[in-house]
């Protein structure tokens, strides 16, 4: 990632959740964050009738080969993702996109027949943003001072266990609540 990116990844968590009304341990609705940027999210499954065969292929067989995308109708960006994936899938899959749309990255073309060509320094970014805005740094330091399981704090912030577990080490949460703990003692 880009030098800095980090940290303004973190800045631009802040100030979403300070337009909706969230402190830093408040879980985040990505729905009501996508409402708040006037971008709609759209369910693969709403497409059944146009596109069965894709559909069913996407939400059964091949259910791990789409999660969601931006895409764009006309100059308005829309979300849409694979609502047959677990809950709390769905919520990072959303926030990944909808942190394509805040760092405004450009569109992947995609044509017929092959691959689209991703930009993986735009997807770290996404992945970063996106795990960020779902679980601040507070709310990994506050999961690790309470010693509170990684599940039990997956699920107050509605993420996956996964989710949750790679914010905190990335964060390096337990080792700094571990030097505090120290310096206290001595």
């Amino acid at each position: 990632m880009r030098r800095g990116f980090k940290t303004e990844a973190y800045a631009i968590s802040q100030e979403i959740r300070a337009e909706i009304g969230l402190n830093p341990l408040d879980p985040l609705d990505p729905w009501v964050l996508a409402e708040h940027l006037a971008i709609p999210v759209w369910r693969l499954t709403e497409y059944q009738e146009i596109a069965p065969g894709a559909v069913q292929l996407l939400s059964d067989t091949q259910q791990g080969a789409f999660s969601a995308m931006v895409a764009f109708v006309g100059h308005h960006r829309v979300v849409i993702h694979n609502d047959t994936h677990a809950i709390t899938r769905q919520r990072a899959n959303i926030a990944h996109e909808l942190a394509h749309a805040l760092l405004m990255h450009e569109p992947h073309v995609v044509r017929a027949g092959k691959s689209p060509d991703f930009d993986q320094g735009q997807e770290e970014e996404a992945n970063w943003l996106g795990g960020t805005l779902l679980i601040t740094e507070e709310a990994c330091l506050y999961a690790c001072r309470k010693n509170l399981p990684v599940s039990d704090a997956a699920t107050e912030m509605g993420v996956s266990e996964e989710l949750m577990r790679w914010r905190i080490n990335a964060t390096g949460a337990r080792k700094r609540v571990a030097r505090a703990r120290q310096a206290r003692a001595a």
